[in-house]
C-alpha cells in the first residue's frame, strides 16, 4: 500500500480496548464530554476575538458571521460524530483519516491539528492576559505594557500569557479526571455568567448601534459588506473547535460509541445559540467601532462599561459596576478551561502520531503514576508559552481558523470515502443526507478559507512544508505499518507534494505583497521565497534520486 496504507478497524479496536498503566484512563461520560466541549468553545470566540472581528470586518453583522460559521460546523460536526462512533480512539481527525484515506493524508491532517490546537491555546492565553490587566486595573493595580504585550502590540514580552500556559500544562500532567472535574465547575460558572451578561445587557441595547447592520464595504475585500461577513465567519470559526477537541478524548471516554456523538453535537448546539445571542447583545450595547485596537482583545469589558446611563451631573454611570469585576474574573477562570482542553487535544494527537511511529516514541510514553502523555504535555507547554509571549493575538487567531477549516474539510471528504470503502463498518451514528452534508461542509469551509488574509496562507503553507519535512526525514522510515521497508510506494508523490508546497510558498508570498502593497515590509515575502528556494532544491533532488533509483 505504501504511503496510502491504512490502519484496520480491528487494529483500532484493539488499541481502544487497551488497559493498564500504559493506557489512558476512561473517566468521561456524556455530561463530562458536553462540559469538555462547552468549556473549550465558550470563551475562545466570545471573549477574545469577537470585538476585533466586529470592529474590523463585520460591524453588528458579526451575528451573521457566527451563523455562517455554525453552518460549516454543523456539517463537519455530523461527520465527526459518525467517525467518533465508528473509530472510538484518541487522535480525532488524524485517526479517522488513517483508517479511511491512508497514512500520508493522516499525517497531513495530524500535523494540521497540531497547528490548530497550538495557535488556539496561544490566542486564548493572550486574551487571558489582556483580561487580567483589565481586572487588575479595576482594583487599582497596573501592570506595565512592556511585560503584558508582545513586541508587535507595543510591549516586550507577554509574561502573564506564558505563565498561565505553564500552570495549566502542569495541571494536565497530573491527570485527566482531576482536570475534567475542575473543567466542569468552571464551565458551569462560565455559562451562568454569560447568561447574566445577556439578561442584564439586553435592556441597554441601543438600536442605533445596529445601523447600518451591515456596514458598507470599504473597497477592500473582507472589510465590511458581504465579504466582511465571510471573512468574519472564517476568523470566528476557530471558536467552534471545541467539538473536535472532544473527539481527541475518545480513549478516556466510557462507552465512546454512544457518548462521543452526544458530546460533539450537544456542545456544538448549546454554544451556537450562546454565540449568536451574546454577539447580538454585545454589539447592541456598544457601537462596533468601540472595539478597535487593544480594546477588542477584551470586548466584554468594553460592553459592560457601556451598560449604563448619563446622570444628572452629565457624567456616564455604569449600571452594574460590580459586574465588570465579577464577569472578568469569571472569564479569567473560564479561559483556563479553554486553554486546558486545547492543550489536552494537541497532546493526544501527538500521542497518537507517536504510537504509530510517525514521531519519536518519546512522545507516546505514558506517565506511570498519572497515566497522561507527560512528555507531549511538556513539549507543548514550552512551545505555546513562547508563542503566547511573543505572537500577536490577531495572527494566532487567524492561524487557528485556517487550521480548523482545513481539518474540517478533510473530515468531510473522509466521510465520502468511508461510505464507499467501508459501507458495512459498525457505527452507532450515521451522517444524514450523504453526500449532500459532507459536500456542503467542504464548500462552506473552503469558501471561508478563501476569505482569510494572505499572510495567514503563507504561515499555513510554511507549517505544512515543515510537516512534509518531518514525515520525509522520520515518519517515512519509522511507520509501524510498514516497518523496515527501505523503499515505500508513493514516495514520488510525497516529493512532488513537497515541491508543490515550495512553489505555493513563493506564490502566497507574492499574493500577500500584492495585497498590502509593494512599498510595505517585505519580511514575509523574503521568508516565503527562502522556504521556496531551500525546499524546491531539496525536493527536486529527492525526485531526481528517486527516479534514478527506480
Amino acid at each position: 500500500m505504501g504511503l496510502l496504507v491504512k490502519k484496520s478497524l480491528n487494529q483500532l479496536e484493539e488499541e481502544a480496548r487497551q488497559d493498564g498503566e500504559k493506557a489512558l484512563k476512561r473517566v468521561l461520560g456524556p455530561w463530562g464530554l458536553i462540559a469538555l466541549g462547552v468549556g473549550v468553545i465558550v470563551g475562545a470566540g466570545l471573549f477574545s476575538i469577537t470585538g476585533t472581528v466586529a470592529a474590523e470586518y463585520t460591524g453588528p453583522a458579526i451575528t451573521l458571521s457566527f451563523v455562517v460559521a455554525a453552518l460549516g460546523c454543523c456539517f463537519a460536526g455530523l461527520c465527526y460524530a459518525e467517525f467518533a462512533s465508528m473509530i472510538p480512539i484518541s487522535g480525532s481527525a488524524y485517526t479517522y483519516s488513517y483508517a479511511t484515506m491512508g497514512e500520508l493524508i493522516a499525517w497531513i491532517i495530524g500535523w494540521d491539528l497540531v497547528l490548530e490546537y497550538t495557535v488556539a491555546a496561544t490566542t486564548v492565553s493572550i486574551s487571558w492576559s489582556r483580561y487580567l490587566v483589565v481586572f487588575l486595573e479595576s482594583i487599582g493595580i497596573e501592570l506595565p505594557l512592556l511585560f503584558t504585550a508582545c513586541p508587535w502590540d507595543g510591549g516586550l514580552v507577554n509574561i502573564p500569557a506564558a505563565v498561565i500556559v505553564v500552570i495549566i500544562s502542569l495541571f494536565l500532567i497530573r491527570g485527566t479526571e482531576e482536570s475534567a472535574v475542575l473543567n466542569g465547575i468552571i464551565v458551569f460558572l462560565k455559562v451562568a455568567v454569560i447568561l447574566l451578561f445577556i439578561v442584564l445587557g439586553w435592556q441597554f441595547i441601543r438600536t442605533e448601534n445596529y445601523i447600518p447592520y451591515i456596514p458598507e464595504n470599504t473597497g477592500t475585500l473582507g472589510e465590511f459588506g458581504l465579504s466582511g461577513i465571510l471573512r468574519g465567519a472564517a476568523i470566528v470559526f476557530f471558536a467552534f473547535l471545541g467539538f473536535d477537541a472532544v473527539s481527541t478524548a475518545a480513549q478516556e471516554t466510557k462507552n465512546p460509541r454512544r457518548n462521543m456523538p452526544i458530546g460533539i453535537l450537544m456542545s456544538l448546539l448549546i454554544c451556537t445559540v450562546l454565540y449568536v445571542v451574546f454577539a447580538h447583545v454585545m454589539t447592541g450595547v456598544a457601537h462596533y467601532t468601540e472595539f478597535e485596537g487593544q480594546q477588542g482583545i477584551a470586548p466584554v469589558a468594553v460592553a459592560i462599561e457601556r451598560m449604563g446611563y448619563v446622570g444628572t451631573d452629565g457624567l456616564w454611570h455604569t449600571a452594574y459596576p460590580w459586574m465588570n469585576k465579577a464577569i472578568i474574573l469569571a472569564i479569567l477562570l473560564g479561559y483556563c478551561s479553554v486553554i486546558m482542553v486545547t492543550l489536552l487535544g494537541q497532546s493526544r494527537v501527538f500521542l497518537s502520531m507517536s504510537k504509530d511511529g510517525l514521531l519519536p516514541p518519546f512522545f507516546s510514553k505514558i506517565h506511570p503514576r498519572y497515566r497522561t502523555p507527560a512528555h507531549s504535555n511538556l513539549l507543548f507547554m514550552v512551545l505555546v508559552a513562547v508563542m503566547a509571549a511573543f505572537v500577536p493575538a490577531r495572527v494566532a487567531g487567524e492561524m487557528t481558523s485556517i487550521g480548523t477549516l482545513l481539518a474540517f474539510t478533510l473530515v468531510c471528504a473522509a466521510i465520502l470515502v468511508v461510505r464507499k470503502t467501508m459501507p458495512d463498518a459498525p457505527r452507532s451514528f450515521k451522517t444524514p443526507f450523504v453526500p449532500y452534508v459532507p459536500i456542503l461542509g467542504i464548500l462552506t469551509c473552503v469558501t471561508m478559507m478563501c476569505f482569510l488574509p494572505a499572510d495567514t496562507w503563507i504561515r499555513l503553507v510554511l507549517w505544512m512544508l515543515l510537516g512534509i519535512d518531518v514525515y520525509t526525514l522520520y515518519g517515512l522510515k519509522h511507520s509501524h505499518l510498514e516497518a523496515g521497508s527501505t523503499q515505500r510506494k508513493g514516495v514520488m508523490a510525497l516529493y512532488i507534494l513537497g515541491l508543490a508546497l515550495a512553489v505555493l510558498s513563493a506564490l502566497t508570498g507574492l499574493w500577500h505583497q500584492q495585497t498590502v502593497g509593494w512599498g510595505e515590509s517585505k519580511v514575509l515575502l523574503g521568508i516565503s521565497f527562502a522556504f521556496a528556494l531551500v525546499h524546491g532544491v531539496f525536493y527536486l533532488w529527492k525526485i531526481w534520486t528517486c527516479h534514478y533509483k527506480s
